[in-house]
């Protein structure tokens, strides 16, 4: 089956930053989708197109591409500074005419995400997939790669070079909000976090972290078997989720 078609927007930051973003129109055109991708992904990476292919089953989508990945301008912040990206995807959300609004991140996607809901508000609902809870995780592998690439000069040069991630030098100052802490400030709006028991970056401890921190309405679905972020999500899950986003707004 083809992709659904997009249609390329750019969007621009309240800092000025150039965001690469294109929207997913929907049969459904009163629930607006934002999706926000992992540290060195795109919206137009083939497991993001498929992942908008599907949500848009449920509402319209608006991908985008954080500051300092793909085409968008700027560098990453890793976390920081990208709520104002998905700020302005919300905003652009409600600009061409959707009343409910929904964020679903994937990875550092989705610690921006929680922290976006929880800092800035405007959602109607938030979905936070393979996201990490606390900050300078280094207890597996994969994320002690992470590191390397985001601290070390030659890791920056590699992400860009093999990734189109442009990297920002330095350290947080001062250091962001949590996702756990920021979680607690989501509510009314609905929480749902999902999470796989095979997770090789963030292990189930921090989908647990995140859930004792937010309030009511939340949920947590550990799935068996389930990777990481959006390379594992299967279009089941995303099924699932997308039905999780309709079942609010019914």
């Amino acid at each position: 089956m083809p992709l659904a078609p997009n249609f390329p927007v750019m969007l621009r930051t309240e800092d000025g930053v150039r965001i690469d973003a294109a929207h997913t129109p929907s049969a459904r055109t009163d629930v607006g989708i934002v999706m926000a991708h992992g540290f060195t992904g795109s919206w137009r990476d083939r497991t993001a197109r498929r992942i908008v292919h599907v949500l848009s089953g449920y509402g319209g989508v608006i991908a985008f591409d954080f500051r300092g990945h793909g085409r968008s301008g700027g560098e990453t912040t890793v976390g920081d500074l990208e709520i104002l990206d998905v700020e302005a995807a919300v905003r652009h959300a409600r600009v061409i005419g959707y009343t409910k609004v929904v964020v679903v991140g994937f990875s550092m996607g989705a610690a921006v995400a929680v922290r976006h809901a929880g800092l800035r508000g405007g959602v109607d609902a938030v979905v936070a997939v393979s996201g990490p809870a606390r900050w300078y995780y280094r207890g597996t592998k994969p994320m002690r790669q992470v590191h390397w690439a985001i601290e070390q000069p030659f890791g920056r040069w590699a992400a860009r070079v093999a990734k189109r991630t442009r990297i920002a030098r330095g350290q947080w100052d001062p250091i962001p909000m949590p996702p756990h802490e920021a979680a607690g400030l989501i509510s009314p709006a609905p929480l749902l976090i999902v999470h796989g028991d095979a997770d090789t970056f963030f292990p189930l401890d921090h989908a647990r972290q995140l859930y004792a921190g937010a309030r009511e309405p939340k949920e947590l679905w550990v799935e068996p078997g389930f990777g990481h972020a959006e390379s594992a999500a299967t279009p089941e899950l995303v099924r699932r989720i997308g039905k999780w986003i309709s079942s609010n707004f019914s």
